[in-house]
Order: C-alpha cells, then structure tokens, then sequence
C-alpha cells in the first residue's frame, strides 16, 4: 500500500493595519497548517501580530515569518533597490520582531516566507537572495535551531537565486506551489496584473491542488503539465472566496486520503 500523500497548507495572516481588516484570519486557522504573518513591513502592525500570532499558536498552526521589503505603501509589492547590508538588516529586525511576540504566544518562528516582490526577487535577484538567507541564517544560529526558507518551487532548483544562496549558508528550503494562481510554462507565475493571474473560482483551484498532490504536476497557461516538487500549497487570504477555497480544497484533499499538516 502507499504512503498517504503529506501536504501542508499555508496562507499569509495578520495583514490587517489599524482599522483596516484585510481578512478573517480565525477562520482561515481553521483551514491552513502554516501561516505567514506579517512582520510589519508591507503590512501588520503590532496589535495585529500579536493577535494573528496568539490565535495560529491556539489552534495549533505553525507560524512563519511573512517578511518583506520596507513598503507598506505599496503592499510589498514593489522592488526596492536596498543594499545588501539594508535588506539583510531588515529581514533580521522582522524575524527578531515577530520571534519575540511568538515566545510570549508560546511559539515561535518556524520558517520564514518572504512577501511579494521580495519573494520574486528571491527567485531571481541574487544579492536580495544572499542578503535574505544571511539573515536568515545570522536568526537560525542566534535561536539554536535551523529555520527553513520557503520559496516558489521551480523546475530547475539550481536556477533560483534563493535556493542556492539558501544552501551556501546552510538553511534547508521548503519549496511551495500556488492554487490560486495561474502559470507560465516556464513556471514563473502569471502577474497579478493580468486579470487571468488569480484563480477565484473554487472549482478550479480545487482541481489544480488535487493535480498537484495525486500528480506531482500544474497546469500552465498553453495547457502544458509542469512537473514541480513542493511540500506545501499556499491559499491566499486576500483573494475572492478565500476561505471558501481554502475550506474546499482541505475537504477535497483529504477525501483523496492526503495527510494535511505542516512540514515544520
């Protein structure tokens, strides 16, 4: 008999800021395995990670650290040109910040995320990748214990800039794939600009997730199959129907018998 498939889930929370609530982050602990909060960087403020922290240690979900470029004008989700020293310095400030409020949630920081256009640049920008992954390395060797870095999966893992950096300094990476998001057949995912980008129907990010678990495969935008490897599938919190499609695809995947839980 095989084994059952292991999965985990995971979505980005805390990304309220003050009277903005951005989405209902009880509910989607209900769903995911891993959440990715916010440091306070392109979203989230301290009241917020607090309250996203104490509530994913509740209910018994890992926590990752969501970090990010210093934007929260733009989300995140613009590029800055920092220096290496600047990036590395501020992923570390995000890490201390969020390791801290974990502890006295009775958790801690167990992989970090990068958010948006960092998390893009990690893919392909090799100084932003190197400066990541020293300070997630400089983290890892001042709580004593090795903190993994999640990253888009790609076909080709020696092609990304942050799987590599991330080995030179000796920090494992968890690879991840999309439901709600659609590919190229080159495995860069479509923009969010293209208004084909974003999966909102939940049929169809059911599907791709199931496709991917029983498969081992995503469906890109010329039909083409793209075999990738990942440990975890991210569910956006932000998107439309967002927990209607992360309920939907926990039901219909452990149906198919996968063990949903975190790799952490």
């Amino acid at each position: 008999m095989s084994a059952r498939p292991r999965i985990d889930l995971n979505a980005d929370l805390g990304e309220s800021f003050g009277g903005s609530r951005m989405e209902d982050d009880a509910a989607m602990l209900n769903q995911v395995t891993s959440a990715n909060i916010a440091c306070g960087f392109h979203a989230g403020d301290p009241v917020t990670l607090r309250a996203a922290t104490t509530a994913a240690a509740a209910s018994g979900v890992v926590v990752g650290a969501h970090v990010a470029y210093h934007d929260l004008v733009g989300f995140g989700r613009r590029f800055l040109d920092a220096s290496e020293a600047e990036l590395s310095a501020d992923v570390l400030y995000q890490l201390s910040a969020l390791e801290g409020i974990a502890q006295v949630c009775g958790t801690q920081v167990s992989y970090v995320k990068p958010h948006g256009a960092l998390y893009h640049a990690c893919a392909t920008y090799d100084p932003h990748a190197r400066a990541v992954a020293e300070a997630v390395a400089a983290f890892s060797a001042s709580v004593s214990r090795q903190v993994p870095l999640m990253l888009q999966s790609s076909e080709d893992e020696q092609r990304q800039a942050g799987h590599r950096r991330a080995a030179e300094a000796g920090i494992p990476t968890v690879w991840e794939v999309f439901a709600d998001r659609r590919y190229h057949p080159d495995g860069i995912l479509v923009s969010r600009r293209d208004p084909a980008g974003v999966i909102t129907d939940v049929a169809e990010a059911v599907e791709a997730a199931q496709r991917f678990v029983e498969e081992g495969v995503v469906l890109t935008t010329d039909g083409s199959r793209l075999p990738l490897q990942a440990q975890s599938i991210c569910l956006h919190a932000d998107t439309a129907d967002a927990l209607a499609m992360a309920a939907a695809v926990r039901q219909a995947l452990e149906r198919a018998g996968a063990d949903i839980r975190s790799f952490a």
